[in-house]
């Protein structure tokens, strides 16, 4: 039988089609959630503030959830995300050497990631992504995994560490109810991550199950470049500085057909659009910044009206690209981005992911350069 449809009438044919306004009424009903668009034979954009949005809501045409997130449920914000590194608990060793212990649990919880959308995620230690875990270069790391979730689970560390440390089944994965410590020397320092390497592999990730993992270097070991080294040395006075943040790239399948219907940075949709993340204008930013989205080959990130020095895996005190506005990571790479607004007029500056449709499903935001922060 010949189909009367003459396209795609899948998510990503029908955002191809060109038919988003009246895909916002589908995505409602769908997914609880509506997703305002261009009225219908898609007019030109209202004025800025004529849609009911405050004027930088309207800065993509509106393309934005409609609604907000309850943080409080959810047991996690994302601007507190931005800056929340857990740095776990020190002790020092029998030969002197620092140890830093961290504890972490697997737990099955649902959240929302846009307004009205539940999603049944696994997590560590309740939210996604998991923990910010930030170490020093050269310390022993001590991390207590425990599984209360129904699903058997494991931390796998973007890492140089033991097979047995590894974190794969028989090296670390464990099932409910039980305990694995993995423990190892920080190194290499760099921006990296973690992970469950649970089978289904892409279910375990797709579900929730990862983190930023931060070594800052040492830098009485970078002799050459100490000063470098010390500007991001969480603590020191040479990094008090900076405006750090952490984001992880995401995305979920609502439906679970292997396609995402919700891209975001730090897990909710639109949330710093709706929110703009404050930059005091005299003070260089730095972002730790790591791609986990599952089902699409590779994600992106565009800064509006500037550029930034970028250090690949962020393994070099020296930038592997320099003066770029945009970089493309594929799942589990990721990067330090180094900018300032300082020679910028104070403002709101957008940043997404370069891929429009990831945009307009979600990944979206706002930096509001102030003089100062109020």
């Amino acid at each position: 039988m010949r189909h009367w449809l003459s396209f795609d009438p899948s998510r990503r044919g029908f955002l191809g089609a060109g038919l988003l306004a009246a895909g916002g009424a589908v995505l409602t009903a769908k997914n609880a959630a509506g997703q305002s668009g261009h009225g219908a034979g898609h007019q030109a954009t209202p004025a800025a503030g004529a849609t009911g949005y405050p004027d930088h809501r309207a800065a993509h045409g509106a393309m934005i959830t409609i609604g907000d997130v309850d943080s409080e449920r959810n047991g996690f914000d994302p601007t507190a995300m931005l800056t929340d590194w857990d740095t776990g608990t020190l002790s020092t060793m029998p030969d002197g050497r620092r140890l830093r212990t961290f504890e972490v649990t697997a737990e099955d919880k649902e959240i929302e990631i846009a307004p009205g959308v539940m999603f049944p995620a696994w997590t560590y230690n309740g939210r996604v992504p998991g923990p910010a875990l930030r170490a020093v270069e050269g310390e022993r790391l001590r991390i207590v995994f425990k599984n209360n979730a129904s699903h058997p689970h494991s931390m796998h560390f973007h890492g140089i560490h033991a097979a047995r440390m590894d974190g794969i089944p028989g090296a670390g994965l464990i099932n409910p109810g039980e305990e694995f410590v993995y423990e190892f020397d920080a190194k290499p320092f760099g921006c990296h991550l973690y992970h469950c390497h649970a089978l289904p592999l892409a279910r375990h990730i797709h579900k929730g199950m990862y983190g930023l993992f931060v070594i800052d270097p040492d830098p009485t070991r970078h002799p050459d470049q100490a000063d470098v080294a010390r500007s991001r040395l969480l603590g020191a006075p040479e990094n008090a500085e900076w405006q750090e943040m952490a984001m992880v790239m995401n995305a979920f399948d609502t439906t679970f057909d292997g396609e995402n219907e919700f891209y975001a940075c730090n897990t909710i949709a639109h949330c710093y659009a709706k929110k703009p993340i404050k930059v005091i204008r005299n003070r260089p930013v730095r972002i730790y910044l790591v791609n986990v989205t599952e089902f699409d080959p590779i994600n992106s990130f565009h800064l509006h009206a500037n550029f930034f020095d970028y250090f690949d895996q962020g393994t070099t005190l020296t930038p592997t690209l320099k003066t770029v506005d945009l970089i493309v990571q594929c799942q589990a790479q990721r990067g330090i981005l180094e900018f300032s607004f300082k020679e910028h007029e104070t403002g709101l500056y957008m940043f997404h992911a370069h891929q429009s449709e990831f945009t307009e499903l979600g990944w979206m935001g706002m930096f509001d350069v102030v003089e100062a922060v109020s």
